[in-house]
């Protein structure tokens, strides 16, 4: 399940309404047992990179801020015991130059991997960073 905020909305300060908006809509008719096998991907749509060299990434307090922000948001929706059993991953530009730094953070539990998975050198290198 994919969330995450478009660049007038991070701009605005909005990515916690509107990652409120997108868990409590899309996780709604998910039930807790089933809320087990829910992988969580926060994908900023601002920090994809489309070959646009003035796209910026994210920044680790970026990522940190929002999966903790997910985080209890699941913790809300279902319980803190099944929301830490929540794989929450982080999808925004992740290449083998970031990936180190973004698996790194104590709240991403891995990576969705774009445009770097078509190089399966960039992708392999991105895989040994990995968790």
């Amino acid at each position: 399940f994919c969330v995450g905020e478009i660049y007038e909305e991070k701009k605005a300060d909005q990515t916690e309404k509107v990652l409120t908006r997108q868990i409590n809509n899309g996780l709604a008719e998910v039930s807790e047992d089933d809320a087990k096998n829910v992988v969580i991907a926060y994908e900023p749509v601002w920090a994809i990179s489309r070959g646009d060299a003035n796209i910026k990434p994210a920044t680790p307090n970026d990522i940190v801020e929002a999966h903790k922000t997910i985080r209890d948001l699941l913790s809300k929706q279902f319980n803190g015991a099944i929301a830490d059993e929540i794989t929450i991953q982080y999808g925004g530009s992740i290449k083998p130059e970031n990936a180190e730094e973004i698996f790194s953070l104590p709240e991403v539990d891995g990576g969705l991997v774009g445009g770097a998975s078509l190089d399966p050198a960039s992708f392999a290198e991105i895989v040994a960073k990995g968790k």
